[in-house]
């Protein structure tokens, strides 16, 4: 198995690790998310290019599905990509509720027959991977220990939301309906999507999802 590891000029011991389990490192400096992804996708010369994150690893289960899957359909048309499920963790634990288990991400694909793009609005953060074909899913979980502590989490929360108000145009008028809707998104969150059975976990996600966009919006008003 060919493991290729871009990193963007970490000053940590990332690159001597990855080198030290067989992988081949390229260092480049970081030029956003959406670049990064397809130098990397051009860096690929297997068939198959499965995308990971440093903050990502995949469970017994997805990783059996992954070396056992049949990339046919039912029509015999060739699958061309798969939708993995990721669970995403706060402190230590994962979080059941809020959106946060049950996202299906195109993560496995089809290295020629795939490409990258922004997201929805045009910001260079989550963005959307697109293949040509069927894609089918796959069972187990891609996990995503991305927030260790409360204090990593605000860290990316400036960040992420920074990184959307520079793809917007400033409107006081989002600005307002995005606050006048955040206390429904936060009971949306906890009674909707269950979020109370998440205990304190669940009830920081409701309402900092439920304040994302009034954040995103706020900063794009003033120039953030």
């Amino acid at each position: 198995m060919r493991v290729f590891v871009l990193d963007a000029a970490s000053e940590d011991d990332t690159a001597a690790a990855a080198r030290a389990l067989g992988a081949e490192v390229e260092t480049r400096p970081w030029t956003g998310f959406v670049n990064a992804r397809r130098y990397a996708l051009g860096r690929v010369a297997t068939e198959w290019a499965l995308m990971l994150d440093a903050d990502e690893l995949l469970d017994d289960a997805l990783r059996d599905a992954i070396v056992a899957a049949s990339p046919s359909t039912g029509s015999g048309q060739a699958v061309a990509g798969y939708h993995l499920r990721r669970v995403t963790m706060l402190c230590g634990r994962p979080v059941h509720t809020g959106g946060w288990s049950n996202e299906h991400l195109l993560r496995l694909f089809r290295t020629g027959r795939a490409r990258v793009a922004a997201n929805e609005v045009g910001a260079d953060l989550h963005e959307r991977w697109i293949v040509d074909g069927p894609i089918a899913a796959l069972p187990g979980a891609i996990l995503h220990d991305s927030y260790p502590t409360l204090a990593s989490y605000r860290v990316k929360f400036d960040r992420y939301t920074s990184v959307e108000a520079a793809a917007l145009s400033p409107s006081r008028r989002a600005y307002l309906r995005a606050l006048a809707t955040m206390p429904l998104r936060f009971v949306w969150s906890l009674l909707r999507y269950g979020g109370w059975r998440d205990g304190w976990r669940g009830l920081f996600v409701a309402w900092e999802s439920a304040r994302y966009r009034v954040v995103v919006r706020a900063k794009a008003l003033r120039g953030a």
